[in-house]
């Protein structure tokens, strides 16, 4: 591998791992799975599998893994694929060994420091430059070698270039955004309306109904977005209509499970906690940032709704009924 570029990819969960073996399989470079489980790293390292995550895949021979954070120096792009709630205060632990001329790649769907995106986050507390992929994508599909796309959202110059080549040839296909902003938005948004589907198909199994609803979260999601500073655009890219669609209308999402939970009247704290659910965080803190604007239930009419079953004793079983009543903006 001498000569080729050095890959890095900051967790070896389950995406990290699948992207992973993805580059290693395309002969992209030489990659590495920086984790903090030693366990995984021995597994990947002494049998080509990550006996955690995907225990009965064989990895690719030349994808290695590592606990030691030393090994990021050299790295010419590094991926990011740990929760959006770790990520920043690890990677300010790990400062020291991460290249200044290295190419952050944000994988994770979340906020990261207070109401900011993790890109903004990433940006303000470092001078690396910063790109974001978000696609619909699950994992185990990534490394089953299925067709997946996700969208690059660059700061512009040759960064999409250095980035984009390491797929080529390989089954991830991608296409383009300068609206990074738009793009990670989008990656939060998709989360807190797959609930809702989730709890328009526990209620009612009618495609009619569905895809009203869905077509109505779809124009509400892109309302937010361009409130917050995305492009129209950005919302026919991958990250946008194809995240969302795949988030909101397939049972293994576990945003649209909560959903499911939450239709059928199971929905407790317990459950919420259990499985980590990054929609309703989101939900509560898009819906205070609109908030601070008057006239939020007639603008956004879906969020205001989902949010007061988050806030209030709610029932549930009016949720459709209330946002079809509802007027759109």
């Amino acid at each position: 591998m001498k000569g080729k570029k050095k890959i890095a990819i900051i967790g070896a969960g389950t995406i990290g791992t699948a992207l992973g073996n993805i580059l290693s399989e395309n002969g992209s470079g030489e990659v590495l799975l920086i984790s903090i489980e030693e366990n995984v790293v021995l597994s990947i390292n002494d049998q080509h599998i990550n006996a955690r995550y995907f225990p009965g895949h064989h990895l690719h021979g030349d994808l290695k893994a590592t606990t030691d954070v030393g090994q990021l120096k050299g790295s010419s792009v590094i991926f990011l694929a740990i929760p959006s709630v770790a990520m920043l205060d690890y990677l300010k632990s790990i400062r020291a060994f991460i290249p200044e001329d290295a190419i952050l790649v944000n994988l994770a769907k979340g906020f990261g420091c207070g109401e900011n995106t993790i890109v903004e986050c990433l940006k303000q507390q470092f001078s690396n430059p910063v790109c974001t992929l978000k696609g619909p994508s699950f994992a185990k599909e990534i490394i089953n070698r299925i067709p997946t796309g996700f969208t690059l959202g660059h700061p512009g110059g040759e960064f999409a270039e250095q980035v984009s080549v390491l797929f080529k040839g390989s089954t991830i296909h991608l296409d383009f955004s300068g609206d990074i902003q738009g793009v990670e938005l989008l990656s939060i948004l998709k989360n807190i309306y797959a609930i809702v589907l989730g709890i328009v198909d526990a209620q009612f199994n009618s495609p009619n109904l569905r895809f009203l609803i869905l077509t109505r979260a779809f124009r509400e999601m892109m309302n937010i977005m361009m409130y917050f500073g995305g492009k129209e655009e950005t919302m026919y890219k991958y990250c946008g209509y194809g995240d969302f669609t795949l988030t909101a209308l397939n049972d293994l999402s576990r945003n649209r499970t909560l959903g499911l939970l939450i239709g059928k009247g199971f929905f407790t704290e317990h459950v919420s906690h259990e499985l980590v659910l990054e929609g309703k965080t989101a939900a509560t803190i898009f819906y205070g940032k609109i908030a601070r604007e008057t006239g939020v239930e007639k603008r956004f009419p879906i969020m205001s709704e989902l949010n007061r079953i988050f806030t209030e004793k709610y029932d549930v079983s009016k949720f459709v009924s209330t946002v079809l009543e509802m007027e759109e903006p």
